[in-house]
């Protein structure tokens, strides 16, 4: 085991992800000497780079993995889970979704992959000023924590990013293959909240045609 290593378990950290800033005060020392202690680390494979300034410890060394939806939370702060990766998780789409997209409030569109960790996509959303974290619940998954659309929100934050016109009940069933109990179980009250949310005429026209077709 490196040293790196056996410092970031020592301090309880073994969980966590981590910033450069953490493994600095961690090492101590001169920057030629950190950064030799993280490049052993790594091409030993026990701590993994998410991206340049932060890295988590390999699995062996966890008590539990990292859950891909709490490392979306750490790469992109302020984000939130949305779109087919929110619907995958509440089981609204029956599509295991292999990248995570996340949807942010500032800053430009990125994406990032890892070999072992996956790949996450980040898409910037305009909404109604106040109203970003509308319908956004805060899960625990396996210990550790991220903000997820609620399934209305992330069915018209896709809406949102893919540009998707209102083309009736049956695509959202057949296309998009939405659960139909489940969609059809949602109040009035939990569709019509997020005409406040958005800006856009097709969005708040989906809501709209949503409610007429679910006779709500």
């Amino acid at each position: 085991m490196t040293p790196l290593t056996e410092l970031i378990i020592d301090a309880g950290a073994t969980n966590h992800v981590l910033a450069a800033g953490q493994i600095e005060r961690l090492l101590g020392g001169s920057e030629a000497r950190r950064y030799g202690q993280v490049n052993r680390a790594l091409k030993a494979g026990e701590l993994l780079r998410v991206k340049r300034g932060l890295y988590v410890l390999a699995d062996k060394f966890r008590d539990y993995p990292v859950h891909s939806f709490a490392l979306a939370q750490q790469l992109v702060p302020g984000s939130y889970v949305s779109a087919e990766s929110a619907l995958s998780y509440h089981g609204w789409i029956p599509e295991a979704v292999r990248s995570v997209l996340s949807v942010t409030a500032t800053g430009k569109s990125v994406s990032y992959e890892h070999e072992l960790l996956g790949k996450f996509e980040f898409q910037r959303m305009t909404v109604q000023s106040g109203y970003f974290l509308e319908a956004v619940s805060r899960y625990e998954l396996q210990h550790q924590v991220a903000l997820i659309a609620d399934p209305l929100r992330a069915l018209l934050d896709l809406v949102y990013l893919r540009k998707l016109p209102w083309q009736g009940l049956d695509f959202l069933l057949d296309g998009l293959r939405i659960d139909e109990q489940a969609i059809r179980a949602v109040p009035s009250s939990s569709i019509t909240r997020l005409l406040d949310v958005y800006k856009g005429k097709r969005e708040r026209m989906f809501v709209d045609e949503l409610l007429r077709a679910l006779a709500l």
